[in-house]
């Protein structure tokens, strides 16, 4: 049985610290938490207790992580921080002897990226990155379509992805819309999808060319369109009664008992909103990114679209797949965990070059994500099985996944393509 600490008790943690002490009680120990914040750590605990039957698990405060390693000696440590200090963690713990689990994205620049590189290398330790849609049934059968051979080589690919004005616009209103903290959504959120290509494609990415704008959320935009009511946050605000993006903190249990009664500890507010100021990332994005094997990706990100879910098409020479997913809305922490990405519509129709077009069937279970959320967590703490498809990811694969959004965010700032190994040293 391998013994576990966690650090970050946030929104995301839950998935994990939950698996482990229901699902997984016989093959993990969880033996503690970590957080900047006191009353969110005491509410994590207090869920283990009641909603977990889990016994509490000792509480250290971020400043003592390393006490915390060196006192209950684990030998994983999960990361659930905020994404500019993944590499904080990630790196102390390695060098303390402990493998790591982190959410993605494994960290937000090259410099911080190149790192924890050299810290894996040092220490000889693993780091796995989670990228559950790598397990989504219907990603798992793109996967296996490609690999078939079914449309020979795939020599291009248009991705489209939309999130829409309740899953969308939740970044714009918490800690993720400043830049510093996240990376801004090529390295946030498209991490997610420029994984599933180099995944897809068996390849890596070596040229990025980006463009976007802040061009829908933010003061300036909501101004031009004349909106004429502003407010900094939705809490006891009159003028957020109304507002369809706002988000109502007080009404719901638990993301009251996780940000509203935290934020006297260190002033996070939750629910800002999306149409004020200080917003410094993007919420509309064109890419073009040039792989190794000579593929080529024409990829789009827009945060404020009527559905979520994404469209793909692979350009191979001896046909195309076609793909549509479109996924559940949700609020991140604000609802039931098998709700996020649960699937509502999914098409996958492989048209041969000289036969007719034909849909495949894809068998969905039960858990986030059409099951791939049940299948990682199996993964990652229970008795995996032998995977033809290599879903697990590395720390190469989380390196390679967000180094073409860190390589989109340098073509955004100048203007130019950008090669991947003039920022980093694999």
């Amino acid at each position: 049985m391998k013994k576990y600490v966690l650090v970050g008790t946030g929104g995301r943690a839950e998935f994990y610290y939950g698996a482990m002490a229901k699902d997984f009680k016989d093959t993990c120990k969880l033996a503690a938490f970590c957080d900047s914040n006191q009353t969110r750590m005491d509410y994590a605990n207090q869920l283990l207790e009641e909603k977990y039957q889990h016994p509490s698990i000792p509480l250290y405060h971020a400043s003592d992580f390393k006490k915390m390693i060196l006192q209950e000696k684990p030998d994983v440590v999960v990361v659930t921080t905020i994404d500019r200090t993944h590499h904080t963690y990630i790196i102390q713990a390695l060098e303390l002897g402990c493998d790591v689990i982190t959410e993605k994205p494994m960290t937000i620049d090259e410099h911080k990226c190149q790192e924890i590189l050299d810290a894996i290398h040092r220490t000889g330790k693993e780091v796995r990155v989670t990228f559950n849609y790598r397990y989504a049934p219907h990603n798992t059968k793109i996967k296996e379509l490609i690999s078939s051979g079914i449309i020979g080589q795939v020599n291009s690919v248009h991705f489209e992805w939309a999130l829409d004005t309740k899953h969308g616009a939740d970044y714009f209103r918490r800690w993720h819309r400043d830049k510093r903290n996240s990376g801004g959504l090529l390295v946030h959120k498209s991490t997610h999808h420029f994984d599933l290509v180099n995944f897809w494609l068996d390849t890596t990415p070596e040229h990025v060319y980006a463009v976007g704008d802040l061009l829908f959320y933010g003061r300036e935009n909501a101004e031009q369109r004349g909106e004429t009511n502003f407010y900094q946050r939705a809490y006891q605000n009159d003028l957020a009664k109304d507002d369809p993006f706002a988000i109502d903190l007080a009404s719901n249990a638990h993301l009251k008992a996780m940000y509203l009664d935290a934020e006297r500890e260190d002033g996070y507010q939750r629910d800002q909103s999306v149409f004020g100021d200080g917003i410094s990332i993007e919420d509309t994005l064109g890419v073009l990114v040039n792989y190794k094997n000579k593929s080529i990706l024409t990829y789009s990100l827009n945060a404020y679209l009527p559905w979520e879910g994404f469209q793909v098409s692979f350009n191979g020479t001896k046909g195309r797949i076609d793909a549509r997913i479109i996924e559940k809305s949700y609020v991140n922490s604000g609802g039931n965990k098998a709700e996020e990405g649960r699937l509502e519509h999914v098409s996958i129709v492989v048209s041969p070059m000289f036969d007719a077009p034909y849909e495949v069937k894809v068998e969905t279970t039960e858990g986030g994500h059409g099951g791939g959320d049940t299948a990682l967590l199996e993964d990652l703490f229970g008795n995996p099985q032998p995977d033809v498809f290599k879903r697990a990811a590395s720390h190469l694969d989380g390196a390679m996944s967000i180094m073409t959004g860190i390589a989109g965010n340098h073509s955004l700032r100048t203007g130019n393509a950008v090669t991947i190994k003039d920022l980093i040293k694999l």
